[in-house]
């Protein structure tokens, strides 16, 4: 575990205990950066037997838990070059010799939305996103998004404006993609960040690990 310098950006990369090649699974960060909460993600994929790599597309910076500010300054400097990263990373792992050719994602927050803008530059296998902030703003982009998406989302989510997870799943039904999006009642952002006990919530979370495992398997293996 530690950084793929094969891929040309840093990032972390978990592999699983068994022998590979293995399907690859890329770990989208929340808008605070490559922090631990991102990291424990892709252990938990690389349990599963997956290649997860987390790029760090803030480029080692990291804003502390609850500074919206910082973390706002380090999305708006890094962001508009992450997308170009994550098509390096994609293309990277496609010919990587531990990957099996099998790539999905999983965003979070910043790396939800983020998850949608890769699946409409590269044929992922799978796209999960998490509660992707700021997804609308890609929205008229969705036109070549293909993979099969698994949205999940709380309904108590003030950081996405109401309506916008109909009108993804009215784009989806339009484009004809296999998609299933969830929305978890007295939720809201962050609902899966077990390191935050103020948008923790233990039963979203754990029926949205199972969708997400479940999902990935379906599409993966």
């Amino acid at each position: 575990m530690g950084t793929m310098t094969e891929i040309g950006i840093s990032g972390y990369l978990a592999t699983p205990a068994v022998r590979g090649p293995w399907p690859a699974v890329i770990v989208i960060q929340e808008w605070w950066g490559l922090d631990a909460q991102t990291k424990s993600i892709a252990d938990r994929f690389a349990g599963l037997g997956y290649l997860a790599f987390a790029p760090d597309l803030f480029h080692g910076e990291l804003a502390k838990l609850g500074d919206h500010e910082t973390a706002m300054g380090l999305t708006h400097k890094y962001g508009p070059g992450a997308e170009a990263e994550l098509e390096h990373v994609y293309d990277a792992l496609k010919s990587y010799a531990d990957c099996n050719g099998k790539i999905g994602t999983v965003g979070f927050c910043f790396g939800g939305r983020m998850s949608l803008v890769l699946g409409i530059k590269r044929p992922l296998d799978a796209l999960c996103t998490f509660y992707g902030g700021g997804m609308q703003e890609v929205f008229d982009r969705l036109g070549g998004l293909k993979s099969p998406v698994l949205g999940l989302y709380g309904d108590q989510d003030r950081s996405i404006p109401a309506g916008t997870i109909d009108e993804l799943k009215k784009i989806l039904d339009k484009l004809g993609v296999d998609h299933e999006v969830v929305i978890y009642p007295n939720a809201g952002h962050a609902f899966m960040r077990d390191a935050d006990p103020t948008t923790y919530r233990p039963d979203a979370a754990k029926d949205a690990w199972e969708r997400a495992k479940k999902f990935l398997e379906k599409h993966l293996r």
